[in-house]
């Protein structure tokens, strides 16, 4: 199976929805995709993610555009204190980098940036879905990794368009690679496409192949 992650375009957060070069962003994606042999759409419920794959359900004629409500994206700070800058994973990781924290530390959960901190209930949240929803496409989580459950060995592409962080997070579960140390590494751009490959072998346990890694060509060319 072939999983392609696609970032929503430029957006109007407070709106909820993509500006006027999101949606161009959006339709040079759609465009991009074409070639992929995508079978099936996967998006956020947020308004921005779901602009960004209207296009390309459009261009290929895949109608059904289905909803994980759990790749919506994460919030970061206290409950009574949403989105203060000072508890954002992407700003305190690079002051935790700065001070030499090894963000490659497993109990990062123990980190003051992340204790208390919405983002990480968030984060767990995706983790735990993430694995139930592969399970749905034929790979179960054994261990640290994965193993493909499917009846036959034909290749499968589907598509999820969501947003950096939640990506992210998925990712970060997927790969076994601590999230402040993803956080701080993949700045996922506007519609930026990143593939990851599972094994077709039946029965196969393996960890998924990154075929490519945060792109987006596809709109500097076609959007700047």
């Amino acid at each position: 199976m072939r999983l392609i992650f696609v970032r929503h375009g430029d957006p109007n957060y407070e709106l909820d929805c993509l500006t006027e070069l999101g949606h161009r962003q959006a339709k040079v994606t759609a465009q991009r995709l074409l070639d992929e042999g995508i079978e099936e759409i996967f998006s956020s419920p947020m308004g921005r993610a779901r602009q960004t794959a209207l296009p390309f359900s459009e261009l290929s004629g895949i109608k059904n555009i289905q909803i994980l409500d759990f790749m919506k994206e994460i919030r970061y700070g206290h409950e009574n204190d949403l989105y203060n800058q000072d508890l954002s994973p992407w700003v305190g990781v690079d002051r935790l980098a700065d001070k030499g924290v090894d963000l490659q530390d497993s109990n990062w959960r123990r980190f003051d940036l992340f204790t208390d901190n919405t983002a990480t209930i968030d984060i767990d949240k995706v983790a735990e879905n993430a694995d139930k929803w592969l399970l749905t496409l034929g790979y179960k989580r054994e261990g640290l990794y994965y193993k493909n459950i499917r009846a036959d060995d034909s290749q499968h592409t589907v598509v999820l368009f969501s947003h950096g962080g939640s990506s992210t997070a998925f990712l970060s579960r997927v790969l076994n690679i601590p999230f402040p140390l993803l956080c701080a590494s993949l700045h996922i751009p506007h519609t930026g496409i990143t593939i990851l490959r599972f094994d077709r072998t039946p029965g196969k346990v393996s960890v998924p192949v990154i075929e490519l890694m945060n792109d987006g060509n596809h709109v500097k060319k076609a959007c700047n």
